[in-house]
């Protein structure tokens, strides 16, 4: 199972890069380094980091933008974003933290700082990205789900739905509710179609005979907690 960390830096200065890669790497970090937008965001897309170290000043995209349009996707919420400036002003900052950045550090900035300032985000992020029930677990940020120590490949609206149980663990929830959290009650999906995903997520965790998730008849399902 994957308890790390992952770090995406965006640098276009090769030298300072090189220096970002390797200080954060001897604090025991996981840290890929790129030089322009394009590969980052290439890379983003195929793996979602935990965090982004993000210069402003970048060549084919504006550091700015590669902000917004990580922002732009409400399922990158809990990835923590970094600026690395040498926009030093309290007007570039505000504007920074305004446009979705967790952090500004100005530039030049020590290493060792650096590495401070990220374990901080590491252990707030620690804190919100799983989350458990009897023997399962979620990764909430990487959307991965554990059952003990067998990783578990789910959909993504199975993983929703199993969230959405988890989270109510031995509370009941109503077929309903699945319909609001995960279909936004989208007049188009069939009455059947949670017990038909429902149906795959037990056959997943070995659930045959209900021993996790009990069905609610006429009414919905309850994971035991």
């Amino acid at each position: 199972m994957e308890n790390g960390y992952l770090i995406y830096s965006l640098e276009d200065d090769k030298d300072i890069s090189k220096l970002i890669g390797i200080s954060l790497k001897k604090q025991g970090f996981d840290v890929v380094c790129f030089i322009e937008p394009m590969s980052f965001l290439k890379a983003f897309d195929q793996k979602r980091p935990n965090c982004v170290l993000l210069d402003l000043m970048l060549p084919q995209m504006d550091g700015k933008e590669v902000l917004k349009h990580i922002r732009s996707n409400s399922d990158n919420d809990d990835v923590d974003i970094i600026i690395l400036s040498a926009k030093n002003s309290i007007l570039d900052k505000v504007e920074g933290l305004d446009l979705g950045a967790d952090d500004y550090i100005s530039k030049p900035f020590d290493l060792l700082e650096l590495g401070s300032r990220i374990n901080a985000r590491k252990r707030k992020h620690k804190e919100k990205d799983f989350i458990e029930c009897g023997n399962i677990k979620l990764n909430i940020n990487r959307k991965e789900c554990y059952l003990g120590d067998e990783e578990i490949k789910l959909s993504t609206t199975e993983f929703k739905i199993l969230v959405c149980l988890v989270k109510n663990k031995n509370k009941n929830v109503s077929r309903e509710e699945l319909y609001k959290i995960i279909w936004n009650n989208s007049a188009e999906v069939e009455s059947r179609v949670v017990d038909v995903h429902m149906k795959s997520i037990r056959k997943k965790l070995h659930d045959d005979n209900g021993e996790i998730i009990e069905t609610l008849y006429g009414f919905g399902y309850k994971i035991k907690g």
